[in-house]
């Protein structure tokens, strides 16, 4: 399993730790990945993802994860949600063609 935020796309980067002396050691700034159960109102079921605080609080923010992947851009969503944002359209045009 990859370590990347499935909302967000917020992965692993590389730096230096530097020291007191100025030596510069690789390291890995690993992301502060949650798994967590969110509610989709418009599908009407809860959903499993693995995402960053940072992503959780913007999910927050926007009102859910329904508004949230409305508002996201497709390139950035790993595949299970995009196919979340899918359904999530067809639902809400179904919604609106009735």
């Amino acid at each position: 399993m990859s370590r990347r935020c499935d909302l967000t796309g917020k992965a692993v980067q590389v730096g230096h730790k530097v020291s007191h002396s100025n030596r510069k050691t690789k390291t890995r700034f690993l992301p502060n990945l949650c798994n967590v159960t969110l509610i989709s109102e418009a599908l009407g079921r809860s959903v499993r993802l693995r995402v960053t605080a940072h992503a959780l609080r913007s999910v927050e923010h926007r009102g859910g994860l329904d508004a949230f992947l409305v508002k996201a851009s497709a390139d950035e969503l790993s595949s299970n949600a995009l196919t979340l944002k899918r359904a999530i359209e067809k639902k809400h045009a179904e919604a609106v063609a009735a």
